[in-house]
């Protein structure tokens, strides 16, 4: 079992899931709302966190949608007072967790959620009368089990990033066992989310060598693992490097992310019936291609550095390179296969500038670079 103590604390291994009640107990949380999904209900996966908590008075809220919204949150918050609940566990994706952090906030503070949205200045608004949250991961993609910020769409239909280190779970409890009947395609859009915030982090100008070195470590992780778990999901080697990756992608975005990520909550705010982790995996090439030309990226030979963990020839092979991997992981051949049109450009771009993830790319897109990037995506 190793034990991981770096934002927050992580029990990652085999069975962690058993260490549910244990956490829950020296955060102080004797009454949880577990927020979740129908399919992780579905599949068993609740099952296995309620039976790690005999004893316990559990409310469980399940209707989490595939992106969360600000409804959602105020479903959950509704059920989370009429139950007197004292904390919050997470038992799911990104979306999930995500939605908890929006209750761990809306529980707490007064007001509607969006004024506590980052680009709307809401991050100092945010104290420590979070609601505790404890974060069970069940796919390998997003880390936000590891990370200070969610990802939510609102009432007015923006999908906006929320930011504060007292939404950050109080432990994190990641189990790959959870994750080895995850179906191909969501495996490997959820991968393709975990190696595009290794890679989007390790490209971003801020100083953070230690946040690099966990970004790269993961890079490393997830390349050599995701065609694999993809292939084979009980694949306990390539799970266990991909939920690595995941949560090492998230302790190191830290430092910011970028263009695909700005283009990526855009997107999905305009269509949010289209998955992230697949979104970012078809910008990649194009954003690459764009930060290459950025002074910190070539001065650092960031690329060469990432080329090398992937077991590419050249900096320049990165961009193919992950085309072919989309390919042979079954993911679209690129936006206009998802159903997005040129129509659509504009609003994108309109979003993406207003991006809480647009500033700490290492090369500041125009409007202009933005339609290129969109265009090379489709």
């Amino acid at each position: 079992m190793a034990f991981i103590y770096y934002l927050t604390q992580i029990q990652f291994d085999f069975g962690a899931v058993k260490l549910l009640k244990q956490e829950c107990e020296r955060v102080g949380i004797t009454r949880p709302l577990i927020v979740t999904d129908a399919g992780v209900k579905a599949a068993g996966v609740l099952q296995k966190a309620l039976d790690a908590l005999p004893g316990m008075p559990v409310a469980v809220f399940d209707q989490t949608p595939s992106n969360p919204t600000e409804a959602a949150v105020r479903a959950a918050v509704e059920m989370y007072k009429s139950n007197r609940c004292d904390g919050l566990i997470a038992v799911g994706g990104g979306s999930a967790i995500d939605c908890a952090k929006g209750v761990a906030i809306s529980a707490t503070h007064e007001g509607p959620l969006t004024q506590y949205a980052t680009i709307e200045g809401g991050s100092a608004r945010i104290t420590d009368k979070a609601a505790p949250l404890i974060a069970v991961p069940t796919t390998s993609g997003t880390g936000s089990e590891v990370a200070r910020g969610a990802i939510i769409i609102v009432d007015d239909h923006r999908k906006l990033g929320f930011h504060s280190w007292h939404i950050l779970p109080k432990a994190a409890i990641c189990d790959p066992e959870l994750t080895l009947g995850l179906p191909p395609k969501l495996t490997a859009a959820t991968g393709m989310d975990a190696i595009a915030h290794c890679m989007e982090t390790f490209m971003a100008p801020a100083i953070n060598p230690p946040a690099d070195g966990i970004g790269l470590d993961g890079l490393e992780r997830g390349w050599a693992n995701i065609e694999r778990a993809t292939r084979n999901g009980t694949d306990r080697e390539a799970r266990f490097n991909l939920m690595s990756a995941s949560m090492q992608g998230a302790m190191a975005f830290q430092k910011g992310l970028g263009c695909v990520h700005s283009l990526s909550h855009s997107l999905g705010g305009v269509d949010p019936r289209l998955h992230h982790g697949t979104l970012n995996a078809m910008f990649l090439p194009a954003v690459i291609r764009f930060n290459a030309q950025a002074e910190s990226v070539r001065k650092e030979k960031r690329l060469e550095r990432m080329a090398h963990a992937m077991g590419l020839g050249s900096a320049g092979d990165i961009p193919e390179a992950i085309k072919d991997m989309n390919a042979r992981l079954g993911l679209p051949t690129g936006l206009a296969a998802m159903g997005v049109e040129r129509g659509m450009f504009e609003q994108i771009i309109k979003g993406a500038l207003a991006d809480h993830c647009h500033k700490t790319n290492p090369r500041i897109a125009t409007a202009q670079d933005y339609e290129e990037m969109l265009a090379a995506s489709l």
